[in-house]
C-alpha cells in the first residue's frame, strides 16, 4: 500500500525528531516529573508499579497540549497558504527545515543560541503556569493529567521546532497529528526518567552521543526540506509511475 509523501516527510520525521530531541526533554522535564513525583505520597512513589501510571497521565496532559498546538499552527499555515499559495508553502517548509537544523545544532552543543528561541513563548507561559501551581499536590491521575497538560505549553526550542514542521502540515487535522507523533516519539525518555532516571540523566550528558542526536535532527531537516529524497517518498513514486 503506498504511502501518502505528506505522511513521510511529517508524521515519521516528527517522531524521530521526538526521539531525538528526548535528551532535551529529560534536562527540562525532568525536574517537572521531580516535582510531580514528590508531590505524591511516599507510598506511590515507593512502588514503580504505582508511580508509572502517574507519570504516565502526566505525559499523556503534556501531548494533549502538543496536539493542541499542532491544531492551532496547522490553521495558521492553511490561512498563509490561502494568501500566498503553493510559494507560501514552500517558504514555511524551508523556515521549517532551518529551525529544525539549528534545534540539532544546539542539541549537539555547537549553536547555543538557539535557546533564545524559548524567550518568545514566555509571555504566555507567564499565564499559563500559575495554574499548573495550583494543582501541587498531585493527588489523583486526573490531576496528573491537568498538570501535564499546563506545563506542555512550557517555552521549549525544540517543541518549537516541531511546531515548524507541524506548521508544513495541509490541515489543522494534520498539524495536531504531527505533534502528537513528535510527543510519542519524547514518551519512551520522558516516562523514563520518572522510572529510571539515573541511566537516562548519564546517557543525556555524554558529548559524543549528543553530537551523534544532534547530526540526526540536521538529516530530518533535510527530509523536511527535501521530502523526495525521503526513501519511502521515492518508493511510492516508483510504485505509481509502474
Amino acid at each position: 500500500m503506498p504511502f501518502d509523501p505528506s505522511f513521510t516527510s511529517s508524521y515519521l520525521v516528527a517522531f524521530a525528531m521526538g526521539l531525538a530531541s528526548s535528551l532535551h526533554c529529560i534536562g527540562m522535564c525532568g525536574s517537572i516529573i521531580g516535582t510531580l513525583t514528590l508531590s505524591l505520597s511516599p507510598a506511590i512513589r515507593a512502588n514503580k508499579a504505582s508511580l508509572f501510571p502517574f507519570v504516565f497521565n502526566y505525559n499523556l496532559g503534556r501531548i494533549t497540549s502538543y496536539a493542541l498546538a499542532g491544531g492551532i499552527v496547522g490553521l495558521l499555515q492553511t490561512l498563509v497558504t490561502l494568501e500566498l499559495g503553493q510559494y507560501g508553502y514552500r517558504l514555511l517548509q524551508i523556515l521549517s527545515a532551518l529551525i529544525m537544523a539549528s534545534a540539532g545544532l544546539y542539541i549537539a552543543g555547537w549553536f547555543p543560541r538557539f535557546a533564545y528561541i524559548e524567550k518568545t513563548g514566555l509571555h504566555i507561559w507567564k499565564k499559563i503556569e500559575p495554574y499548573g501551581r495550583k494543582l501541587i499536590p498531585v493527588k489523583s491521575r486526573s490531576q496528573a493529567y491537568l498538570f501535564g497538560m499546563v506545563w506542555g505549553w512550557l517555552p521549549c526550542g525544540l517543541v518549537y521546532a516541531a511546531l515548524a514542521l507541524a506548521a508544513t502540515a495541509d490541515t489543522v487535522s494534520h498539524g495536531s497529528l504531527t505533534m502528537l507523533a513528535f510527543g510519542l516519539g519524547t514518551l519512551p525518555a520522558v516516562v523514563g526518567v520518572g522510572i529510571m532516571n539515573g541511566i537516562l540523566i548519564k546517557l543525556s550528558k555524554m558529548q559524543k552521543f549528543k553530537q551523534t542526536v544532534g547530526l540526526i535532527m540536521v538529516a530530518l531537516a533535510l527530509l523536511a526540506a527535501l521530502p523526495w529524497l525521503n526513501p519511502m517518498v521515492i518508493t511510492t513514486h516508483s510504485a505509481l509511475t509502474h
